[in-house]
């Protein structure tokens, strides 16, 4: 029996959770050496879990949060799929912007919406 998360999407969510943590820890101006200090592991390990070879568990996901001075729901939020976690997160990346910065953002993605659904009735 399957669980609710099949493996395909277990990797992909490793993947993404990973790649927050990785953004996290270079907006952070910190290098994987100081994090594995930090965490008491080693390189390698910090390593495989940006890889998203490994997905930390909710213990390190809240060391890491602490290390970045984040939220751990900001990583996890980060790596989700949920349309809802993706808005929140696109607010957050246009949000200190000014209105005509955020506006061409708003037809870009406006444009991009309208050509990849066109792609996709195509397939």
């Amino acid at each position: 029996m399957e669980g609710i998360v099949n493996k395909t999407e277990e990797k992909r969510l490793a993947i993404s959770i990973g790649r927050a943590i990785a953004k996290q820890r270079v907006r952070s101006q910190l290098t994987q050496e100081e994090v594995a200090e930090r965490l008491g592991i080693g390189n390698e390990a910090v390593s495989r879990i940006e890889r998203g070879r490994v997905i930390p568990n909710i213990v390190r996901l809240i060391e890491l949060a602490e290390i970045f001075n984040c939220e751990a729901a900001e990583l996890l939020g980060q790596a989700s799929f949920h349309v809802d976690d993706q808005s929140k997160r696109i607010k957050q990346l246009i949000a200190p912007l000014k209105q005509n910065d955020r506006q061409l953002i708003l037809d870009i993605v406006e444009t991009l919406t309208i050509r990849l659904k066109k792609s996709d009735k195509k397939e």
